[in-house]
């Protein structure tokens, strides 16, 4: 079957990877795709905010299946359009989508459903959100309620920050998506995301990651998209998958479905392990960058067969598990001087031998014959091993293979559970 692929970044050149691998992809489109995409797919310029415009190229390429990688067009609702018109499409309808699109919703459907997560509060008025802050203590968590590119989540460690927070969101910081203000409990543990993938009906999992968010090494410096992840990740013992299946994601199948909200897609869902137990920090539509890069490097079935049962209503049900390698897989972002501020675009990039690594592109284009730097975040490096020590070292052997003078990478990927390992030897 002809499929297409939307999005243009790493998570989407880790995808378009598996899928272009499976029997079943006759041929694979991306819209925009980039020059690693372009690898494997061929990239087209279809808007995703013109539905029809997207229904009409399916059309004319024969396209069967839809695979939409970023949050924003699920939101949107592209994939009720998709299935209006009788396409299929790997992600859910806006309706259930709504469980990134407004983190106000998700804190009440945990209350509902006895979900564990932080304390909270949801504010539309600016006056009751500073007079509700005392009671949550120091430090406290504000966030935007909707969509806003990753950075509308602020920890406050003094009450001035916190008032500065839910001013600055009030005040359209960032716009309508701090149109409602939600604040939360800070949790105390290590952070954790598990995947798993649901047709509505059933769900199973594929597979946890630890992003490093912060852009320093030693976890310093502002946050970002995200500097480098690993998979899996060894605090997530299957004990603690099991837990968070049965109290956190089952549960909220059950309960989107009750809704008639059915969710269809892959669930990302931040984590915190606290003493208490693993609590829910955040729900994702989509897959993680770069968590999907260590993902897709681990995964050892076919994409194409395993995104359509899920795309098809209980098709998981006689779908055979996701097998995903023992092997840890680590991946290093190389990012452009000046990220997560303002990226230095344009500047050369040549790879040499990466030997058994593999290099995702994440913001990049062609000038002429050069491959060149066109966002923040520009590579994905990634690589497997044994041991995420070992991964590690394939990952920065790689990394050292890259002459890219106007980026930069941590050194430290995997910093916290190299040092278990360690201690374990």
């Amino acid at each position: 079957m002809n499929i297409l692929l939307i999005g243009s970044g790493g998570r989407e050149h880790a995808l378009a990877w598996r899928l272009s691998q499976s029997p079943l992809c006759e041929k694979l489109f991306a819209s925009p795709g980039n020059p690693g995409i372009a690898e494997c797919a061929e990239c087209v310029d279809v808007d995703p905010t013109d539905h029809e415009a997207v229904i009409a190229f399916c059309a004319a390429k024969h396209i069967e299946f839809v695979v939409v990688g970023p949050e924003a067009p699920l939101v949107d609702g592209l994939g009720d359009s998709l299935r209006a018109a009788c396409i299929k499409v790997f992600g859910p309808n806006a309706n259930a989508a709504v469980l990134e699109g407004s983190k106000g919703f998700v804190k009440d459907l945990c209350a509902r459903e006895n979900i564990p997560t932080a304390a909270y509060s949801r504010h539309t008025d600016k006056s009751a959100a500073l007079a509700d802050l005392p009671r949550f203590g120091l430090p406290v968590v504000i966030k935007a309620d909707g969509l806003a590119a990753g950075k509308g989540v602020i920890i406050a460690e003094t009450e001035s920050e916190a008032r500065e927070a839910i001013e600055h969101m009030f005040g359209g910081g960032f716009g309508d998506a701090g149109a409602e203000v939600v604040i939360e409990e800070f949790m105390t543990g290590e952070e954790v995301s598990f995947f798993a993938i649901s047709d509505g009906q059933n769900v199973v999992p594929f597979g946890s990651a630890q992003d490093h968010k912060r852009v320093g090494d030693g976890d310093t410096g502002p946050n970002t998209g995200g500097m480098g992840a690993y998979s899996p990740a060894p605090v997530f013992t299957p004990e603690l998958e099991a837990d968070v299946m049965d109290r956190i994601i089952q549960p909220t199948v059950k309960a989107m479905a009750r809704d008639r909200r059915p969710y269809s897609g892959v669930f990302f869902a931040g984590l915190m392990l606290t003493a208490q137990g693993p609590k829910l920090i955040e729900y994702n539509c989509r897959f993680g960058d770069p968590e999907c890069q260590v993902l897709m490097m681990r995964f050892e079935g076919d994409l194409v067969e395993l995104l359509i049962a899920a795309a098809t209503e209980g098709g998981l049900a006689a779908a055979a598990r996701p097998v995903l390698s023992d092997k840890y897989a680590l991946t290093v972002v190389m990012a452009a001087n000046g990220y997560p501020g303002t990226p230095e675009k344009g500047g050369a990039i040549t790879i040499g031998n990466v030997g058994a690594a593999r290099i995702f592109h994440a913001g990049t284009a062609m000038k002429g014959d050069q491959l060149v730097a066109n966002g923040g975040r520009v590579l994905n490096v990634t690589a497997t091993g044994a041991s995420v020590t070992e991964a590690q070292a394939a990952a920065y052997t790689a990394v050292d293979a890259i002459n890219f003078p106007t980026g930069f990478a941590r050194r430290d990927i995997g910093w916290r559970e190299i040092e278990r390992e360690k201690s374990q030897s």
